[in-house]
């Protein structure tokens, strides 16, 4: 079952990279319109010097990307955790919910980036987090001593 509950961690991180990816696009096809003059004249220019300055929903992803390394990261530790106690089918079944909202919150965010829905997906995505939390802190501080 280790396997199991590794995976959903390991396509979140694939997304991650997917999203990453995202970021070209859209920024470059902005980039691409935008008066030459507004960008940014100095050197090492970052991708929050560009607010304001390309449309809004070219930033989008690279929003969405720094979302991804922020309370996922949270994720894969009690995954981690998970997988060595022994997870349960629950705690894979829950796993899987987490990646799978917060792949639509991706693609929401990336997209249509309302922020009523956005919220939404964030706080299900919270809450199904705080549900394995849960069970990672009882594997771990209930766990029977003279168990190998």
């Amino acid at each position: 079952m280790q396997a199991q509950m590794l995976a959903p961690a390991a396509v979140l991180v694939a997304w991650t990279l997917i999203v990453m990816l995202w970021i070209i696009p859209a920024r470059f096809g902005a980039i691409a319109k935008v008066d030459k003059s507004k960008l940014p004249r100095k050197e090492g220019v970052r991708g929050q010097d560009l607010e304001g300055v390309i449309p809004d929903k070219a930033n989008w992803p690279a929003h969405n990307h720094t979302h991804l390394h922020e309370q996922p990261t949270l994720f894969y530790a009690v995954v981690i955790i998970l997988t060595i106690v022994g997870p349960s089918a629950w705690d894979i079944t829950l796993a899987w919910a987490y990646v799978g909202i917060r792949i639509v919150h991706s693609v929401w965010q990336n997209l249509v980036n309302k922020v009523p829905v956005r919220f939404v997906l964030f706080l299900l995505s919270t809450l199904v987090l705080v549900a394995l939390t849960i069970r990672a802190v009882t594997a771990t501080v209930f766990a029977d001593p003279g168990v190998l």
